[in-house]
């Protein structure tokens, strides 16, 4: 009787959180993660042995890493959640505590996930889904560059200087350990008088919709025209692109001008030759479209997505394409009330 109690009771309290308004069950209304289902099988063990636990369903395991970037949870913080939750159980389609992975779980299938690069797939894959959908890109598109902040190392002078030559400081390769809790990819970045220590996540994203289409992944330290060229370069061909003053190169000009883009680039003022009245009205055109990418990153930016927890790039590029593909899946899922 009890039990059945608080079965009725765990359903209308679903209930009164649907009627109030759970985000999630959104996601799960306008998403057909099927889609996914294909891509992520290869990352399974094809090993085959009696006993044993039964593999978590790849798609509730794809889901958890799907909550872990919308709410900026840790590894131990998602398996808590979905435990404490009846809105992220309700999400992964879990009717029991039995079928919650734990921690361990959730980290090794991310590993997975990098050591197969299958991130960037999984983001192309769904892109594809919306494009089929009618959300293309029609009224151009907007390139810019986010820092992704990561734990700052405690590194002597020397040290950094090592790393930055592309060296590991000999006494941390005699100490595993050390090493293992050291980022010798990320770099360091001065922008408006203050530091950084990471990563940067190089976007484009389309005008109207707002939704990102490609992006690239570097450390912080490389300046945002020199990831420019390899992402304009899939841009289609005769289309619009916005930019900052900052996105002036030779090299950008070249691919621009391959492409046959049509570049809206902000004009750059040099020492003794400022902007003239016409170059700074024409800036303030093309900005009024090209500061649409900065809504982007201000809703990344609410979903905790300014920073990474890993170490090494290949681990970061796998946590910030999470983030980018969870932003199309938040953005959609607005797109579509």
């Amino acid at each position: 009787m009890a039990q059945q109690l608080l079965f009725h009771d765990f359903s209308k309290n679903l209930q009164k959180i649907s009627e109030i308004g759970d985000g999630l069950e959104r996601l799960n209304c306008v998403i057909d993660w099927s889609i996914f289902r294909k891509l992520l099988k290869k990352i399974r063990n094809n090993k085959t042995g009696a006993g044993g636990r039964p593999a978590f369903d790849e798609i509730v395991m794809f889901k958890a890493l799907i909550l872990q970037q919308l709410y900026e949870l840790s590894d131990d913080q998602v398996e808590f959640q979905i435990r404490d939750r009846l809105s992220f159980m309700r999400f992964l389609g879990i009717q029991s505590f039995a079928e919650i992975p734990d921690s361990k779980t959730i980290w090794v299938f991310r590993e997975k996930l990098t050591e197969k690069n299958l991130v960037k797939k999984l983001f192309d894959l769904f892109l594809k889904a919306l494009e089929a959908q009618g959300f293309n890109a029609t009224k151009g598109h907007i390139i810019d560059a986010t820092i992704v902040n990561t734990p700052r190392q405690r590194n002597s002078r020397e040290e950094n200087q090592q790393i930055k030559d592309g060296k590991v400081p000999e006494d941390w390769n005699k100490n595993p350990s050390k090493l293992a809790q050291k980022d010798t990819d990320a770099r360091w970045l001065k922008k408006n008088g203050e530091k950084f220590f990471g990563y940067k996540n190089h976007v484009v994203a389309d005008v109207k919709g707002k939704l990102i289409r490609d992006y690239s992944v570097t450390p912080a330290s490389v300046h945002d025209s020199q990831a420019a060229p390899d992402l304009l370069s899939r841009i289609p061909k005769g289309d619009k692109i916005y930019g900052d003053s900052a996105y002036h190169s030779d090299d950008i000009s070249d691919v621009i001008n391959s492409r046959k883009l049509i570049p809206k680039i902000c004009s750059k003022g040099k020492r003794g030759t400022p902007l003239t009245p016409g170059q700074m009205k024409k800036n303030r055109k093309i900005s009024k479209l090209r500061s649409r990418i900065e809504h982007i990153f201000g809703r990344m930016t609410q979903m905790g997505n300014i920073c990474v927890r890993t170490i090494g790039k290949e681990r970061a590029t796998t946590c910030i394409g999470l983030q980018n593909l969870v932003y199309n899946m938040d953005r959609f899922a607005f797109l579509m009330r």
